[in-house]
């Protein structure tokens, strides 16, 4: 059997232009020999619609989507995600489903059975789980439906015992099915991709017939998706792996016999980690850009490494010509910064602008010195740089309808080490949810791996990857005034808030409880500010966004 992976990038909402794509990747795969295909989860809506789904127009309109497309549907069938209401009065109104479409109808309806409601989904806010997956016959073929979550069921996953009862996949394995397909739309973070294809490879030996598991790709607001469809045969072998990071509409064919094809991999399908690292951000800057009517971008580049890692990023996503680079030096700012940022807008190609703020803010200080008096200066005139910073950059934003990028890092947020409408003014924060010891790696990749193939010797000057760290808003500053190695404080940070560690689970690990407190302290202090931070792009399991709900005011210390 010949298998139409459709992996396409809808975006939410847009409900024209996704029927568009689905009708054209549907036209193009039957044109290449389908004999089924097979889109992603709520490919017709995108995903995740969250409280879109409360709109009233939203799921009729859907509704009526899925049947102009369904009438385009011809002999090939075509199994499409989408959002169906519930009839029934009882439960949440909405089933999140799939819909088998043929000969200008849909003749089927299948339901998610697992609604996830952990990490960034809350599923079970809107949609009503059904008691077992449906079974579809076409051809002569028992055709198996599962929709993302129904496999996630794996010993290897903790999130399993959040369901009870027989699992979709147990529950196919009574039914004959001879093909399992498995609709997507699974935000990717690092390390991820290993996972899900055992999670792949083992449904197909529980059920002894092939899996078909097709994922979404691209960007919608803070989450990235990284596709990478596969297909497994009855013995649990990946036969085919889709592309990472990009849109791929492909033909698997399954034979059979026991002695598949041989494995059609694309070389992204498996790659390095900081690829991927880079590949996702590059994707999720461009589709939360471009789906929001953005083609040009400001990066304020301070001839640090963070900016210097957001510069590149940003090249890469819009294109080297729609990008301003711009450097704001104040008195305090050293000349091998100046001189850092000038050289990567060259080695970058991209426009580079100079606007000096040591008079706005010699007046911001003028103008305060009366209420200021008697008091030593301290960090509200250190931020006085920052602020300026930031009320220059969204100006030109805002004249010039270009995306500000916002250059803080996870270590940084964590502890607070960036200044509230100063540097972390912005549309969205790129690498927010990197910590610093991986933006070093990606600098260091950027230079060794991917700067020779765009024909440069490096990219990021040496001397912005080698120096150390400051956000120079006083002389001689460095970050390690006032915290610790970089390494130690990403490993605390990496308890701490990823893997919810308390101190002194901290401190039996070996870390010194002075430091550990104090980063406990800062990261639990700022919370405040987080919370009125630019959107960022999750890359790690628990990133600073909606999967991460700590309130802003309490009292527990752990």
């Amino acid at each position: 059997m010949r298998f139409g992976l459709a992996q396409f990038n809808p975006t939410v909402g847009d409900l024209p232009g996704n029927r568009r794509r689905i009708l054209a990747a549907y036209a193009s795969l039957v044109e290449q020999g389908a004999d089924l295909v097979v889109f992603p989860e709520l490919a017709v809506c995108g995903y995740p619609p969250r409280d879109l789904l409360f709109k009233r127009r939203f799921v009729p309109d859907v509704t009526a989507s899925l049947a102009e497309i369904a009438r385009a549907i011809g002999r090939v069938p075509a199994i499409i995600g989408t959002v169906e209401p519930n009839p029934t009065g009882r439960g949440r109104p909405f089933f999140n489903s799939a819909a088998f479409c043929v000969d200008g109808r849909v003749t089927a309806l299948a339901h998610k059975c697992l609604l996830p409601t952990y990490d960034v989904f809350d599923e079970d806010r809107y949609f009503e789980p059904a008691n077992q997956p449906t079974v579809v016959e076409h051809a002569g073929r028992r055709i198996g439906i599962t929709i993302c979550e129904d496999i996630w069921t794996h010993p290897m996953v903790s999130t399993r015992r959040l369901y009870s009862g027989r699992m979709p996949v147990a529950q196919l394995a009574d039914q004959n099915c001879d093909l399992m397909v498995n609709l997507s739309a699974s935000p990717w973070h690092a390390t991820k991709d290993n996972l899900r294809q055992t999670l792949v490879a083992d449904a197909a030996r529980a059920l002894r017939c092939p899996v078909v598991y097709v994922n979404v790709v691209g960007g919608n607001d803070e989450l990235i998706f990284d596709g990478r469809s596969l297909v497994c045969d009855a013995q649990g072998k990946v036969v085919a792996g889709l592309s990472a990071f990009t849109e791929d509409f492909r033909v698997v064919e399954v034979r059979p016999e026991k002695a598949s094809l041989p494995a059609a991999l694309d070389p992204t399908f498996t790659q390095d980690e900081l690829k991927d690292v880079f590949d996702a951000l590059v994707l999720g800057l461009r589709d939360y850009a471009h789906k929001s009517g953005f083609k040009r971008a400001l990066v304020a580049l301070s001839g640090g490494i963070d900016s210097a890692l957001v510069g590149v990023i940003a090249a890469a996503a819009f294109g080297p010509e729609n990008i301003t680079g711009v450097s704001l030096p104040s008195e305090i700012s050293s000349q091998h910064s100046r001189d850092d940022a000038r050289i990567l807008a060259q080695n970058l190609g991209i426009r580079f602008e100079t606007i000096a703020i040591a008079d706005a803010v010699a007046a911001c200080e003028h103008s305060l010195a009366p209420l200021f008096a008697g008091r030593p200066r301290d960090v509200a005139e250190e931020n006085i740089q920052a602020r300026v910073r930031g009320v220059l950059m969204m100006a030109l934003s805002n004249k010039f309808g270009a995306i500000l990028l916002t250059t803080g890092n996870k270590s940084e947020m964590a502890v607070g080490y960036c200044t509230l409408y100063g540097d972390m003014c912005g549309g969205l924060a790129v690498i927010s949810d990197v910590f610093k010891t991986q933006v070093y790696a990606l600098s260091r990749w950027i230079n060794s791996d991917y700067a020779p193939r765009l024909g440069h010797h490096e990219l990021i000057p040496p001397s912005t990857i080698e120096k150390p760290p400051s956000a120079e808003l006083r002389p001689g500053q460095v970050d390690q005034d006032s915290l610790p190695p970089y390494d130690v404080l990403d490993a605390i940070l990496k308890g701490y808030v990823e893997e919810g560690l308390s101190r002194s689970d901290l401190i039996a690990q070996g870390f010194a409880e002075a430091v550990v407190n104090d980063v406990a302290r800062k990261v639990d202090l700022n919370e405040y500010k987080r919370k009125q931070a630019a959107p960022g792009l999750k890359t790690t399991p628990l990133a600073f966004g909606v999967g991460r709900r700590i309130p802003i005011v309490q009292k527990y210390v752990s």
